[in-house]
């Protein structure tokens, strides 16, 4: 506040503060690959307020159905069947989303994690993000890219933005809330030309603007190398505890393992086809203050036969916490 000029005190430009945009094309471009530049950006409340940005925009343009990942967050069905899209879910596999699929979908766009899927964990295949958008171009549809956590791979460089492809029918969306916090609310939006007007108008008549504090703040963090720093050693601590949690299922129950890719904040556990449900280990977790998500959760048409599994969000835990909550998660593991 001691050095910001006052006129960024005022309701500024819709899009975000012309610093923290100016930051985020650097950064993106340099760490996810992502073809943008200031004009293009737009800083938001968070992914949800960009999802619900994208999908009123696209609604008002004249799409009808959005078509979402399988299993996939339901939060996100709901945000866009708030906004008047209809919802089709397209199962993914260990490729990610089968673009096959999409042609019988009848969508106008679809939203995708590719670098990550959640909660299967897995990375959209070359040939799989080459079709994808050969679909988005063959039916003038759109793809939303939500790039959650895409700087946090563990065995290899990260798989950089699918939004590189075709910038012109990839809207790209990321945000700071699992690389810094979820608190601070800030999001982003790379938007391609055609839809770049519509998009700030949404925002325009939704609040304005995003706090002004939080996006100096930010802009400054990424220009003066702090948010690199600190990305780099969040990524190195994320994979000690992820391996630190293989290593104890290693130990403690061999016929476990952590399903999907080396990365991310989360790990998908599939269990025994006998044994103990998904709904029982959630209950006896909840009696020892462990928190779990399970597979029957995120699925909108759920398979038969239907896999079984646990979600962990091994990201959580502080760091004098993480080791007792590690073996108290075990120890519930190993019981029959």
């Amino acid at each position: 506040m001691s050095h910001a000029p006052d006129d960024v005190f005022g309701y500024g430009d819709v899009r975000g503060s012309v610093e923290l945009r100016d930051a985020l094309t650097d950064y993106l471009g340099r760490a996810r690959g992502v073809d943008t530049d200031p004009a293009r950006l737009l800083v938001c409340n968070g992914f949800t307020q960009a999802l619900t940005l994208i999908c009123c925009t696209l609604r008002t343009a004249g799409a009808t159905t959005l078509a979402v990942e399988d299993p996939g967050a339901r939060r996100y069905r709901q945000l866009a069947e708030a906004a008047g899209l209809s919802v089709v879910a397209v199962p993914c596999d260990q490729d990610g989303l089968r673009i096959d699929l999409l042609p019988r979908s009848g969508a106008s766009a679809v939203l995708v994690t590719p670098a990550h899927q959640y909660p299967l964990g897995v990375t959209m295949s070359p040939a799989r993000r080459i079709a994808l958008v050969e679909w988005a171009r063959r039916h003038q549809a759109l793809i939303i890219e939500d790039d959650y956590d895409g700087e946090f791979r563990y065995d290899r460089q990260p798989v950089g933005a699918l939004q590189q492809l075709d910038p012109e029918c990839v809207i790209y969306a990321g945000s700071a809330s699992k690389t810094l916090a979820p608190g601070l609310r800030l999001g982003w939006i790379s938007s391609p030309t055609a839809l770049g007007k519509a998009l700030r108008t949404a925002k325009q008549h939704l609040d304005r603007g995003t706090s002004i504090l939080e996006q100096l703040t930010f802009a400054e963090l990424i220009a003066s190398g702090a948010f690199d720093q600190h990305v780099r050693r969040m990524r190195a601590s994320y994979r000690r505890r992820r391996d630190d949690l293989r290593h104890a299922l290693a130990a403690n129950r061999p016929d476990l393992h952590l399903a999907g890719i080396s990365g991310g904040l989360h790990a998908l556990i599939y269990l025994p086809e006998r044994g103990p449900s998904e709904h029982q280990i959630r209950t006896r977790a909840a009696g020892r203050s462990i928190g779990l998500h399970t597979l029957a959760s995120y699925w909108h048409s759920p398979p038969e036969p239907c896999p079984k599994a646990i979600i962990i969000g091994y990201a959580t835990p502080a760091s004098h916490a993480y080791q007792p909550a590690l073996g108290a998660l075990t120890r519930l593991l190993a019981l029959n």
